[in-house]
């Protein structure tokens, strides 16, 4: 089983820092076709922010978008699984907690995000591949 890192290592991580308005993180997360971005506070993670915290703490609550700080909205302290962490364990926090993004952190430096899309691409490319030696080997004998 590999490490969550060897999944997101050539991965670029977009972050917003706390005191970037909502509607500019909002527009970044269309462009990126990102559901959930790290929220990072002189450099260290404080929390992320995700389509959930923009329809519950914004939309519904009738703020401004583009008066209101992200830092202010953000689900704050997030659980962070470290670098080593295997693909099974990511997979168990996620569904236990019922969200679909988790950072990837060690002593609150970000090394990045992963999505749940992200591991099940993973486990689809490592099946198809095990599909591929699979039928070599039956077409070989």
């Amino acid at each position: 089983m590999s490490c969550i890192h060897d999944l997101i290592k050539n991965q670029e991580t977009y972050h917003a820092d706390a005191a970037q308005s909502v509607l500019e993180v909002a527009q970044a997360m269309v462009d990126r076709n990102i559901g959930a971005v790290p929220v990072l506070r002189e450099g260290c993670l404080v929390g992320v922010f995700s389509e959930r915290d923009l329809m519950r703490r914004v939309v519904v609550e009738g703020r401004d978008p583009a008066r209101t700080m992200v830092g202010e909205v953000m689900t704050e302290n997030p659980l962070t699984v470290q670098p080593e962490a295997d693909l099974e364990t990511c997979i168990f926090l996620m569904r236990r907690h019922g969200f679909r993004h988790l950072p990837i952190c060690q002593d609150q430096v970000l090394h990045g995000m992963v999505s749940m899309r992200d591991i099940i691409l993973h486990d689809l490319s490592e099946k198809d591949d095990e599909v591929r030696m699979m039928r070599a080997y039956i077409h070989s004998a």
